[in-house]
């Protein structure tokens, strides 16, 4: 007779007079063996030091409270230290000793952390193995019940009820672990009150007149070099005489745009809209409005953008509308226009703020 592993019970026959008498056996049972090793069980439970001398299991558990106690104040060191050694331009050891000793909190932190509540389960927590049989169906009203039931024998078990130092430190060090992310992502907003986050978005560096230029090289567009089914990388001209220390990355995340030429006829322009490109060249924001990756391939059959990162996808006949995936408006449009000399300029900034939506944007 086979058996089941966990509980030794019986589950098919398969046995070799069967055979003699001509009985069809079910399909599966076949093969299972006659001579199943049976279930052993479990071994027996070794007591552990903490379970057999009360002042063992105190001693841990002053362990297990202190070292969330650590983790919290690594937590508050790794805030300390990022204002204690701040960041100064152009000054390497600054960079050192800032990432050195935020680092070293936030290692204390969380390496406490985690070696405290491995010593809590390893030396305090009810350690009697068990099995629980898994059920794929939603159970009867008893067995949900029962599901209360274990997890309040869980609580006891654990002790997290009643350990308050070890619960109230735990729920400390939590508390405390995420603040120095806090801190150190709202350094990287821009300071002082001209540095308006919600201004910045708004606008970038084009204004009326700018010459669009290729990305990287700076070198001005004109109208004639843009071919049907063609696209470029552009920026403004300006920006390619900006320095790295002058916010040069800064300026070039917002102001990349593409640019596409395809027959007139195949532009549905608003009519507010209809002297926004030139004999069917456009200009679009590069920036995503999902989460700001760039929009950087163009099928020219379709005539479709696509961002990689999360596949939405723009129409460009119809200004760059949505058509597929999670980003939430069309990709803004820069007015473009020519000049004397043939090179296609901007007529203005964009009209509405690059990028993601936030909440802020009107």
């Amino acid at each position: 007779m086979a058996q089941d592993g966990n509980s030794g019970t019986e589950l098919a026959a398969a046995d070799s007079s069967d055979h003699g008498h001509g009985t069809e056996l079910a399909v599966g049972t076949a093969v299972v063996a006659t001579d199943a090793v049976p279930n052993p069980g479990f071994p027996p439970h070794r007591p552990r030091v903490t379970d057999l001398d009360p002042k063992k299991e105190k001693r841990a558990e002053r362990t297990v409270y202190t070292l969330f106690y650590l983790s919290a104040a690594g937590s508050i060191w790794a805030i300390a230290a990022y204002m204690m050694f701040p960041i100064e331009p152009e000054n390497l050891n600054s960079v050192r000793a800032n990432n050195l000793f935020i680092g070293l909190g936030l290692a204390l932190a969380l390496l406490a952390l985690g070696i405290g509540a491995v010593h809590w389960g390893k030396a305090l927590m009810h350690d009697q193995e068990g099995i629980d049989m898994r059920h794929p169906t939603r159970g009867s009203e008893s067995t949900r019940d029962r599901a209360v039931e274990v997890f309040a024998e869980a609580n006891e078990e654990s002790g997290f009820g009643r350990r308050s130092l070890i619960r109230n430190s735990l729920i400390g060090a939590l508390i405390a672990f995420p603040l120095p992310a806090v801190v150190l992502f709202r350094g990287l907003a821009p300071e002082g009150p001209e540095a308006n986050p919600v201004r910045l978005l708004e606008h970038t560096m084009w204004k009326k007149g700018d010459r669009l230029a290729r990305d990287p090289s700076g070198v001005p567009i004109k109208a004639v070099d843009v071919t049907i089914g063609s696209v470029f990388h552009v920026i403004p001209e300006e920006l390619a005489n900006l320095g790295h220390s002058e916010g040069y990355l800064e300026e070039k995340a917002k102001a990349i745009v593409l640019l596409m030429r395809l027959k007139p006829e195949d532009l549905v322009e608003d009519e507010d809209k209809k002297d926004w490109s030139y004999d069917g060249i456009v200009a679009y924001s590069k920036v995503c409005t999902h989460v700001g990756c760039p929009v950087a391939l163009y099928e020219q059959q379709t005539h479709h953008l696509l961002c990689p990162c999360h596949q939405s996808q723009f129409d460009v006949t119809n200004h760059c509308a949505v058509i597929f995936g999670p980003a939430a408006r069309p990709l803004p449009q820069l007015p473009i226009a020519v000049d004397d000399e043939g090179y296609l300029v901007a007529q203005s900034d964009f009209l509405e703020p690059v990028g993601p939506s936030f909440w802020e944007r009107h």
